[in-house]
């Protein structure tokens, strides 16, 4: 089986290089493995500085390198990599897009592959997502949908409790099971499944865009599914600002709203997103009323009730490329 690995590196050089040097074992257990990655509108030297490591590991036969300029966010920066090679002779039969923030653990690869080689059905399959220590990471999901900005607003546990059906997170199994989305910090995606709906939208410049892309796939008649005996380890927020931001309460960047807007536009309809955003306020004067006589601490980040507006005039979506 050929096998690309997609990884876009943004301000992530050292974190970039790690990645490389977990990947490099997994190099000689999947024959016809290579990895090419989206020097993605780095103004430093980036470039330079991944391609002697390159040279100096020996890694030349199976890693490549793209500068682009400028930064074309995670969407942008994959379509670098993946629209070259489905331009080319090179017939892989899968793409693991892969975050530069994370560590592969050995078999991974491995198992992900017989995962989808032993499902045809399956379309994307995403690994267990642990911490440094070895502690799993939520990384499967039900669809983001108006009723959950209501939770999530809220964050309220009878009402959590009540719409669970609706809430987002799923927590980590030790069973494989099949998710309505899977994080992109590592997903495994069958050829076939970007030659119908082709690559990632580039309406999102950085988050949604794998739920975006696991909804197209599924609407497509693709499976998701969720392997936890391929582990890898995420770095979470060490190579973006917005985790960091949002555990401190702290302004998101614009980004991710408008990504927010462009995914409610391009599966509820304008309509959509103006109920998303109601049902956020409506959990937000709760949680609000519980900070207040309650208690409870904050877990809104600042200026989010203005923030979710963004993006509301752009009701028409951008077609995939």
């Amino acid at each position: 089986m050929k096998l690309l690995v997609v990884i876009t590196s943004y301000q992530a050089r050292d974190l970039t290089l790690a990645c490389l040097q977990s990947l490099a074992g997994e190099v000689a257990a999947n024959p016809g493995m290579k990895v090419g990655i989206c020097d993605n509108g780095n103004e430093d030297d980036t470039a330079s500085f991944l391609n002697q490591a390159v040279v100096d590991n020996g890694w030349q036969d199976w890693v490549y390198i793209k500068t682009v300029t400028p930064n074309r966010g995670f969407s942008g920066g994959n379509n670098v990599i993946l629209n070259d090679a489905l331009e080319s002779d090179a017939d892989y039969d899968y793409y693991l897009l892969l975050n530069a923030d994370t560590i592969v653990r050995p078999c991974a690869i491995k198992r992900l592959l017989e995962t989808a080689s032993n499902n045809p059905e399956i379309g994307i399959v995403g690994p267990r997502v642990e911490d440094t220590k070895g502690g799993a990471q939520v990384s499967c999901f039900r669809y983001i949908s108006p009723l959950s900005e209501f939770i999530r607003s809220a964050e309220t546990g009878p009402i959590t409790k009540l719409f669970k059906k609706w809430d987002v997170p799923i927590q980590p199994s030790k069973n494989p099971i099949t998710p309505q989305w899977t994080s992109f910090c590592c997903a495994l995606i069958r050829k076939e499944v970007i030659q119908e709906i082709s690559v990632l939208d580039e309406g999102y410049f950085l988050y949604f865009d794998d739920v975006d892309y696991c909804r197209s796939a599924q609407n497509a008649g693709w499976g998701i599914s969720h392997q936890p005996e391929a582990v890898v380890v995420h770095l979470k927020g060490q190579s973006n600002p917005v985790v960091k931001n949002a555990a401190m309460l702290q302004r998101r960047p614009g980004y991710w709203y408008r990504s927010r807007s462009w995914y409610f536009n391009k599966f509820y309809g304008r309509a959509g997103l103006l109920t998303a955003n109601l049902l956020w306020h409506g959990g937000r004067v709760i949680s609000l009323l519980r900070e207040l006589v309650g208690n409870k601490k904050p877990h809104i980040c600042e200026r989010e009730w203005l923030d979710i507006w963004m993006g509301f005039s752009s009701s028409k979506n951008k077609p995939r490329p």
